[in-house]
């Protein structure tokens, strides 16, 4: 999984809140809410959501988190790359018992 640059998704959470604040003191001008829009939009694709509320949670939580455990909670799974650390085998079962 490809993920931006934090500084980058900074820069876009940081537009999008200032873009939700305008959005929301003038509801009815159409040119803030579109742009508010773009902004939510610009986040989803960075953060890989559908929906800008969630993308902005992604977001946060990504630049507070460091890499690894982001990408756990985001998959559920054991980060690609993490291998579990096993001590060497207790028998040798390559060859048959006798030969």
């Amino acid at each position: 999984m490809l993920l931006p640059a934090k500084a980058e998704v900074a820069r876009h959470l940081r537009q999008y809140r200032a873009w939700e604040r305008a959005m929301l003191a003038s509801p009815t001008d159409r040119a803030v809410r579109a742009t508010f829009e773009d902004a939510g939009y610009t986040l989803c694709v960075l953060m890989g959501k559908r929906c800008a509320r969630e993308a902005a949670d992604a977001a946060e939580r990504y630049l507070r988190s460091t890499l690894g455990s982001y990408l756990r909670e985001q998959s559920g799974r054991p980060v690609v790359g993490a291998v579990a650390r096993r001590g060497p085998p207790t028998s040798d079962r390559r060859f048959p018992a006798g030969t």
